[in-house]
């Protein structure tokens, strides 16, 4: 049998395990992977103990308690708190989820964090999403029209606006497209779920003027063919969004167009 192994850089090992919280009675364990690129250590696994009677229900919420109150040096991304800017994207439980709108109650037993698979590691919670953005940016996410620009705005009928609904709501987490095991190992070709759903929303844009050359640009046996279905994406999205459903949309298009 084939038997792999990984570098000795990357193997995470048992990491500290801070002091209980004096007095606290309603405790819940929280291991977190740390990671710094600094010290020149291999990755940890650090154990931490959290005050839930003074603790708000999301995740997120005790990982700022954590960084307030146990170890400033805790680095992970946040910002809206509300589940609409996709920062605090890492993986809880083996999910793929936002951070702020994970709430603890949904998780049994100890709590396990770590970053989103299969990226690189910035530091700890933190993954490198430059070559996501990069993919995100190659669709062109924006209007591409060749008539004259109206005065005032470009107007839409009330049915081809609801052709957006269900792809305009991805917040760019990285979720969908780091539990995709093709983007796994062909993110460097294949865009992945998040890439093709914002394709498929200014595709399907009856404002949007360059259809056909938005789909030439897809008409690549990577950057849209590497999609198998597995539907990892829908099941994992924070938003109840369906990734899969724009991506067939697309492979659907494609042949039309031919016939």
């Amino acid at each position: 049998m084939v038997q792999f192994t990984l570098p000795k850089n990357s193997k995470i090992r048992t990491g500290k395990t801070w002091p209980k919280p004096e007095g606290a009675t309603n405790l819940r364990k929280f291991r977190i992977y740390r990671w710094n690129p600094d010290d020149g250590k291999n990755p940890q696994v650090d154990t931490y103990f959290v005050d839930m009677d003074s603790c708000g229900p999301m995740v997120l919420d005790a990982l700022i308690k954590i960084k307030t109150e146990i170890d400033p040096t805790l680095t992970f991304r946040r910002s809206c708190r509300e589940g609409i800017c996709g920062s605090c994207s890492m993986n809880i439980g083996g999910i793929n989820t936002l951070a702020c709108i994970h709430g603890m109650d949904e998780i049994k037993g100890d709590v396990k964090i770590y970053p989103l698979p299969h990226m690189a590691v910035v530091k700890d919670l933190i993954p490198d999403l430059n070559h996501f953005y990069a993919q995100h940016a190659s669709i062109q996410p924006w209007l591409e029209t060749t008539t004259n620009q109206p005065q005032r705005e470009w107007k839409q009928s009330i049915e081809d606006r609801k052709k957006l609904d269900g792809l305009y709501e991805c917040v760019m987490c990285a979720c969908c497209s780091t539990a995709c095991p093709s983007y796994w190992w062909n993110s460097d070709k294949y865009l992945g779920p998040a890439a093709l759903l914002h394709a498929y929303r200014w595709i399907v844009d009856s404002r949007d003027e360059a259809t056909g050359e938005r789909l030439d640009d897809l008409e690549d046996p990577f950057k849209l063919y590497r999609c198998h279905t597995i539907m990892n994406c829908a099941k994992t999205c924070p938003k109840g969004l369906n990734p899969a459903e724009a991506i067939i949309h697309i492979k659907k298009m494609m042949v039309e167009r031919q016939v």
